[in-house]
């Protein structure tokens, strides 16, 4: 497979969503509180042009395991 900057940005996506999900799933154990714990961030651009109008919302929920996704994510992407 080739290197690219596409394949980057996918791996990552994966990665990041598979460690929220993992993180959602070991939220309900009391002991494993220090993974799960989240901290959202929120990007909001948004102008208004005349002719074109555009808004964004971008909400990204981080947690322990899905920054350890990600690593997990590059080094698969470093595998390769």
């Amino acid at each position: 497979m080739i290197k690219n900057t596409l394949t980057l940005i996918v791996l990552l996506i994966l990665g990041l969503v598979a460690g929220t999900l993992i993180g959602q799933w070991l939220a309900p154990i009391p002991a494993l509180s220090f993974l799960t714990n989240s901290v959202e961030l929120s990007w909001r651009p948004q102008a208004d042009l005349l002719a074109i109008r555009y808004s964004l919302d971008l909400h990204i929920r981080l947690n322990l395991l899905s920054l350890l996704g990600l690593v997990a994510a590059f080094l698969v992407y470093r595998k390769l």
